[in-house]
């Protein structure tokens, strides 16, 4: 995905990113809930998102997925991106991202989080490099470092992975991955 300009303070912090959080809907997501008439619920996520985050993991950066939904369709997405950190139906974000910092023994200035509404607001607050895609909230919008060109569930992940990527120096060699011999 093309790139704007990005401030040097955004790269300076996106060089440290050693794990990348995101929020799920509204996120990942374009944040409508679509029911089936049985009660199921439907999500449609980006392909350019899901490769971006599989890129993260491939460089060795941790992706974490966070979400305050109790969500089957999440945990399937998760698992056919082999994610390892996949948290839904979580009340309080921020503590469950402490306990996968603590875990992983990442400093606060090493975790990327990207949100869109409220609930992301304290995790936002608390990391390295704080993200959001084009229509998060306004509020939202104050508290980031990095705002993406693209909405949630259009892009916006993948915008940010390859920021990451690209400040790390990390994208000659993705790239290389899949060219021509």
């Amino acid at each position: 995905m093309a790139m704007t300009t990005t401030p040097d303070e955004v790269i300076i912090r996106a060089k440290r990113i050693r794990l990348a959080c995101f929020d799920v809907d509204g996120t990942l997501t374009d944040g409508r809930l679509i029911f089936d008439s049985n009660g199921g619920e439907l999500k449609a996520f980006h392909v350019h998102d899901g490769q971006g985050l599989r890129l993260l993991e491939d460089s060795g950066i941790a992706v974490a997925l966070i979400t305050a939904r109790e969500s089957a369709i999440v945990r399937a997405r998760g698992r056919e991106l082999r994610l390892k950190h996949v948290y839904t139906g979580v009340a309080d974000k921020l503590k469950q991202l402490e306990a996968l910092r603590l875990e992983a023994g990442f400093d606060h200035c090493e975790i990327a989080y990207m949100g869109d509404d409220f609930p992301d607001l304290s995790c936002l607050q608390s990391v390295g490099l704080a993200a959001c895609p084009l229509d998060a909230l306004p509020v939202i919008q104050r508290h980031v470092h990095w705002r993406s060109d693209f909405a949630g569930g259009f892009g916006a992940a993948r915008q940010l992975c390859d920021l990451i990527l690209q400040a790390q120096d990390r994208q000659s060699a993705v790239t290389g991955r899949f060219s021509a011999p």
